[in-house]
């Protein structure tokens, strides 16, 4: 039997399936958040019907024995069994269907504490499912009023005219806010391959930061033009905005050549690994410093 020479068809194939692999692995990460925040009102509820009877010093007695039952886990902390009974208050007939229970732990932590309305916390919920928000960019949109602004359009913006919706709204949104990559757990003076080797080893959690509908293709990504190799540091797809997502990672503070070695990978995506029908892609720049930490290329340079 002769050996199988891969065709294009074949790498077409081929990254479908990791793609459609990549979803999946998704969909079942989210089905737990969402039976874990289910578990924290459950949890909530409880103590807020105990607490009145039993006083607030038993949960300091529950967090300990829960953390001693459960070690690692992390998150029976009395301040993280506070904000399950508050998450109880803020819904008292249940969550079952809320859109807060397709959201991470702290984002719904920062609705719980940015928003007492009901029906305008929803609405945050709702949009930061729907545009793949990472935690940082709700705390932004809340800081800023996005709810209040919702009929207010930007004439100003050519990055907003020049993407199609609802990347235009993701990309604005994300633009000057860094991502939180404290769980990486890494040193002052990191490497590229650090970060990156760490944000492997925690993908579940990488992709819970970036926000919903990241599908991972795979790191050190080769992509060939002419004789020369290339390597993208990560490579997503985004199941909601279908488009690819490059994601390179820079050991010193942001430099100006980091755009262009970006928006190049950008255009060789764009030309050689993009189908007609995804949208543009997207770039993601992960610097050193907290404030360059994230800078987005929507735009493939012409």
């Amino acid at each position: 039997m002769s050996d199988f020479l891969p065709t294009i068809e074949y790498s077409n194939f081929l990254k479908d399936i990791k793609v459609r692999i990549a979803s999946v692995r998704i969909q079942a990460m989210s089905a737990v958040n969402r039976e874990l925040i289910q578990l924290y009102w459950y949890i909530g509820a409880q103590i807020k019907e105990k607490q009145s009877a039993w006083g607030s010093k038993f949960l300091e007695k529950l967090a300990v024995d829960l953390n001693k039952q459960y070690e690692g886990a992390r998150g029976f902390s009395v301040t993280n069994l506070k904000r399950m009974r508050m998450l109880a208050e803020m819904y008292p007939t249940g969550i079952g269907s809320q859109a807060v229970t397709q959201l991470p732990w702290g984002q719904v932590i920062v609705l719980l504490f940015s928003i007492k309305d009901s029906d305008q916390r929803e609405w945050y919920a709702l949009r930061a499912l729907e545009n793949g928000w990472s935690r940082a960019t709700l705390e932004s949109s809340i800081k800023k009023g996005l709810h209040a602004q919702l009929q207010k359009e930007d004439k100003t913006s050519n990055f907003l005219a020049s993407l199609p919706e609802p990347q235009s709204t993701l990309a604005q949104d994300i633009l000057k806010n860094p991502y939180n990559l404290d769980f990486l757990g890494l040193h002052d003076h990191f490497l590229e391959k650090d970060i990156e080797q760490n944000a492997i080893k925690h993908i579940s959690k990488f992709l819970l930061e970036l926000g919903k509908g990241f599908a991972f293709v795979g790191n050190q990504f080769p992509i060939k033009l002419k004789e020369r190799q290339y390597y993208i540091d990560m490579l997503f797809y985004h199941t909601k905005l279908h488009c690819y997502v490059v994601v390179e990672f820079k050991s010193s503070t942001f430099k100006p050549e980091h755009a262009g070695q970006l928006n190049f990978y950008l255009n060789l995506v764009d030309d050689l690994i993009k189908d007609p029908v995804d949208n543009p892609s997207i770039g993601i720049l992960l610097c050193k410093s907290r404030e360059d930490c994230c800078r987005i290329f929507a735009q493939r340079t012409q």
